[in-house]
């Protein structure tokens, strides 16, 4: 088995455990920062979705570098950490969601490994979230007793806006749980490298129209912080 492959997201920027940073190189440009290499399990090889300083709009993460960098550095499947905004009323701040579905609403974002020239090569994504390889994330927070929310559909914005509260309504009819804006091309690209991918969802808001204060960045990075253990107990267990 290869190493786990972790993407942190908003209020996870590393692992406290020994470890070794390496500098990444991509054919398509610098990943989010260094993958650093942590000694536990059998391994976790880590990247910064937004850089150590959650410094990287989501639309500007270079989403095909960061999943080359995994890749290279060894690792068959992948556990993405996406703080989220709650849409439906089971997602409330405090909750973790384990996604099964997703709606893309992102657009201008390198969608594909595939370069002008290249066969064409059209697969699967019936299910965005490797099947197997969710259930044992669901599988190992049952067994650490950890409540989770289990099934939801992301939706995938496009930041680095909160939605208004129209487009909150809109996507609450569309079938959507949850929302956030670095599910894809996350999710494809590591399909498309052929990596298991699943995703782990510290809700940190209500979203826009649902809340009833102003949201702030700096308030749901420091509501989620507290999920984050959970989170880190989830990784450990997984490696």
């Amino acid at each position: 088995m290869g190493l786990l492959g972790v993407i942190g997201g908003s209020g996870l920027y590393g692992l406290n455990a020994p470890g070794e940073e390496n500098p990444v190189s991509t054919p398509w440009g610098p990943a989010s920062g260094p993958t650093h290499v942590y000694e536990v399990g059998d391994g976790i090889a880590f990247i910064a979705r937004h850089g150590a300083d959650h410094s990287i709009l989501p639309h500007r993460v270079n989403y095909r570098a960061n999943i080359h960098a995994l890749r290279e550095a060894g690792c068959d499947r992948i556990l993405s950490v996406s703080s989220v905004g709650g849409i439906a009323p089971s997602c409330q701040p405090g909750k973790l969601v384990v996604p099964d579905q997703l709606i893309d609403y992102t657009w201008g974002r390198e969608m594909t490994f595939q370069e002008e020239g290249d066969p064409v090569h059209h697969f699967d994504f019936t299910d965005p979230y490797s099947p197997d390889w969710r259930g044992k994330v669901t599988g190992a927070l049952a067994g650490l007793d950890i409540d989770f929310v289990d099934g939801a559909t992301y939706a995938a914005t496009q930041g680095p806006r909160f939605e208004t509260a129209g487009e909150i309504r809109r996507l609450a009819a569309d079938g959507c749980h949850i929302v956030g804006m670095t599910g894809m091309p996350e999710a494809i690209l590591a399909r498309e490298a052929e990596l298991e991918y699943a995703a782990i969802c510290p809700v940190g808001n209500l979203a826009a129209g649902i809340a009833t204060e102003e949201l702030r960045m700096e308030d749901v990075i420091g509501a989620v912080g507290p999920e984050m253990e959970r989170v880190t107990a989830l990784i450990s267990a997984l490696a």
